[in-house]
């Protein structure tokens, strides 16, 4: 193994996180709005809304992501009102391509989990937040959404890494991300093994700080993993055991 050069490929690949992180959260973001937005329809009661979900989330959750990126890469531009259209500036972007596939990709997945964290809400909470008096957006906001996303959080966690593993599908589209930099370097050294393994250690590194980041925020939003405030520690450590 030729460490030198692994440190060299390195300095190399690092370039290259910016832009993987740049994907990841931006395709999370616009993601996780959507997937919102497909959970309340499938919840809504309302069938042609329910049905719309449900067919976008089978689409979706059905066919390869790398397809995905194709169909919108490359698919798209075949159509001449796409060329004309307002949009083709973006979409014509390999960027903006792979910010759309891996924003509606996500979305599908997420809007399951979130689905599951709405349905999880104890309807014991809910019943007492309308004896209180609470409008509906405001029993939503203050009661439904927080208690749903600390439901949700374990399962989304794994999403988030997904997404972060998955941002390296981008580089078959010419973006030259981690992985992209990697199959670069590979292109002019024929050193596969030594590079492979400086790019998946630095996709380990990564998602190491996202899963702390997710368990720190699991730990925050669920008081009864934190000890109460002036509680004695004899109480505390015999209520873990």
């Amino acid at each position: 193994m030729d460490f030198a050069f692994m440190y060299e490929t390195l300095l190399t690949l690092i370039a290259g996180i910016p832009l993987t992180l740049k994907l990841a959260l931006a395709s999370v973001a616009c993601g996780s709005v959507l997937a919102l937005l497909l959970a309340l329809l499938r919840m809504s009661g309302i069938a042609p809304l329910e049905w719309f979900a449900r067919f976008y989330v089978f689409i979706f959750r059905s066919t390869p992501l790398l397809v995905q990126i194709f169909i919108i890469y490359y698919g798209l531009s075949q159509f001449r009102e796409v060329r004309m259209s307002f949009a083709w500036p973006l979409l014509r972007d390999p960027y903006w391509c792979a910010l759309l596939a891996l924003s509606l990709n996500t979305a599908a997945y997420a809007s399951e989990i979130f689905r599951g964290g709405l349905q999880a809400v104890p309807a014991g909470q809910i019943e007492a937040a309308r004896a209180a008096g609470m409008t509906r957006l405001l029993l939503f906001r203050r009661i439904v959404l927080p208690l749903a996303i600390r439901q949700a959080l374990p399962g989304y966690g794994n999403e988030l890494i997904l997404m972060i593993k998955a941002t390296s599908l981008a580089s078959i589209i010419t973006l030259m991300e981690i992985t992209g930099l990697a199959a670069k370097l590979i292109s002019e050294t024929y050193r596969a093994i030594e590079v492979f393994i400086v790019a998946g250690a630095i996709y380990l590194v990564i998602n190491f700080v996202v899963t702390r980041l997710v368990q720190y925020a699991e730990y925050r939003l669920t008081p009864h993993l934190r000890p109460a405030p002036g509680a004695p520690a004899t109480l505390t450590s015999g209520a873990s055991a």
